[in-house]
Formats: C-alpha cells, structure tokens, sequence
C-alpha cells in the first residue's frame, strides 16, 4: 500500500463516495477544554466510512468476476452489497446471529444474501471460504486487504485537506480501530499528505488488541470476541497488513469504556445532531475523555445505531 494506490483508490470514489464533513462544535469545545473536530464519516453512504473500501475494492475486480462475499458485523456488509449491486455482481455476506438488527435488514436491503452464524462457536473465514469455493465467489476481507485499505485512504486525503483549510498543522487524529484498515488508510494519506498529523488507534476495554499490539511490537489477540457494545470494532486481532503499517506510523493506542462510548453518542446527537452507532463513537469518546492533543481530530466511523441502544444512551446521558 502506498500514497499512488490510496489516490487511485480516491479517484475510482469520485461520485460514488460523498466527501464528508470536518465539523466542530465551540460549545463541546467549552465544556471540555479543547477543540475538536469530527469527521462525520457517518453521513457516508450506506452509513460508515466502509463504502470506500468496498467500492475501491470491488471496481478493482478483474472482467468476468461473477459474484462476491464478504464477512461482517454489518458496516462492511452494506458497503459489499452496494458496491457490488452498482457493479451488477452478486453478493453473499456472512453476518454474527448478533449482528444488530437494523444492520442485517440494511444489507439484504441492498441487495446481498445474508448467512448468519454464531461468532462464539463458529469461525467465519472457514464458512466464507466454503461459499466462495461453493458458488465462484471472490472475498473482500473487511480490513486485511490492499485495495480496501487505499479506499479507506481516502478518508486521509480529506482529512489533510480539511485541516490544512482550518489551519491545523499537528495533531492528533482518533481512529475507531477493528482490525486497522480504516486506521492503516488514514496514517498512510496522513504521512504522504499532512507530517503533523499523528494518528492514533482508539478501542473498547477489554477488545484492545491494537493497542496491546502496538505497545508489545507484535500481534496480539483479544480473548474475547464479544461482550462490548462496540460491536462493529470486535475483531481478533490485528491484520497482517494493517500492523506494520500502524507500527510504524502510529502514536499509542487509547481504550474507551462502554459508557464513555454512549455517552459520545449522546453528545454528537446534542451538540452536532450526528447519529452514531457505539463502534462509531470511540474516537469522539477519547478525544473527550483521554489525553490528547488541542486541539484533536477524530473519525465518528459509522452511524448505523441500533433504535432501541440509542434511546436507551439518550436515557442514561441525555
């Protein structure tokens, strides 16, 4: 991966991908001693920066490819399924059982066959390699694949932009991390594009396997792969391709508790009227809530939140 590929990647986006806001809100910025900033990937389409990877991916498939799968908690899913509807492929994704509703409805919405399993009991690359070998299908891994971390790039060329537009020459930039496709995109654009800028990962307590990576200076798993309700940021651990990347170009990892992530939601909705999801969130939770640079950018990755999760979060903090 490298800057040539992420604009490639940008320009293939050009009227497909909405180029997102940077916004800032001075009366958050008072309560809490500091600027911040939020780029609102989730007015992207289908809700999540994930559009831009999947549809870099996709329109990069050689003629003749017939259909694809992709395997997901529901962001990547409904960035699959577009993509691939635009391009007139079919598409199978494989979903965790407790995948939020309104995720699962979205993705068949846009077109795809959705195959649930359980994500405790049952491994997903072994059942997406069955499909793919089954019905001629190619995978878009959701992080761990070049042409869908150029696309999240694109992410990084904006921000670059936008900041330099608002004078800002350092720092730092709060990523939602799963496996660290977005993360790996945006440090790549960043490095190429804007030196001043540090990125930094941002993770549940207790699904940190980024940030443990980081510190430890190899890959490291998570013990668990549920009980946060984070869900579209609980992966195993980090890509193969995203670490190095993230080793070398990362500031250290930052965790954020459940609450703090509701709370996010709350104040993203109060102050800004953006929609997040939890998984969405963390970032604006550290740029609130951790030590960081003033003033602090940070990616609210996704908007696709569970109905019922928000009302309860605007009960708890609103």
């Amino acid at each position: 991966m490298n800057i040539t590929m992420i604009e490639a990647a940008a320009a293939r986006l050009a009227g497909q991908a909405r180029i997102t806001p940077l916004l800032n809100a001075p009366l958050l910025d008072a309560a809490y001693g500091k600027q911040v900033f939020v780029k609102a990937e989730c007015l992207q389409v289908t809700g999540s920066f994930k559009f831009r990877g999947a549809w870099s991916a996709v329109s990069a498939l050689p003629a003749g490819t017939r259909g694809v799968l992709a395997y997901s908690s529901g962001n990547h899913g409904q960035g699959v399924a577009l993509a691939a509807a635009r391009h007139g492929l079919d598409c199978v994704v494989v979903m965790p059982s407790d995948a939020p509703q309104v995720k699962i409805a979205n993705t068949q919405a846009y077109g795809a066959k959705v195959v649930l399993y359980d994500r405790a009991t049952e491994d997903r690359d072994a059942l997406g390699a069955a499909l793919c070998a089954q019905h001629g299908l190619v995978l878009i891994k959701p992080f761990d694949d070049r042409q869908v971390i150029a696309g999240q790039g694109s992410v990084g060329l904006e921000i670059a932009a936008q900041a330099r537009a608002a004078g800002i020459d350092a720092a730092d930039v709060l990523v939602c991390c799963g496996g660290g496709g977005l993360s790996a995109g945006i440090a790549l654009a960043l490095e190429a594009q804007a030196p001043g800028l540090r990125l930094r990962t941002v993770e549940p307590v207790g699904f940190d396997d980024m940030a443990r990576s980081l510190a430890a200076g190899q890959r490291l798993r998570n013990l668990a792969t549920t009980g946060s309700v984070c869900d579209a940021i609980l992966t195993p651990s980090p890509g193969e391709l995203t670490f190095p990347v993230l080793q070398r170009l990362a500031g250290p990892g930052i965790t954020v508790t459940d609450d703090q992530a509701l709370q996010a939601m709350v104040l993203a909705f109060a102050h800004l009227r953006l929609v997040l999801e939890p998984g969405g969130a963390v970032a604006l939770a550290a740029a609130l809530f951790a030590e960081t640079k003033d003033p602090v950018i940070c990616v609210a990755s996704g908007g696709n939140a569970d109905p019922a999760l928000f009302r309860d979060a605007l009960a708890r903090f609103g």
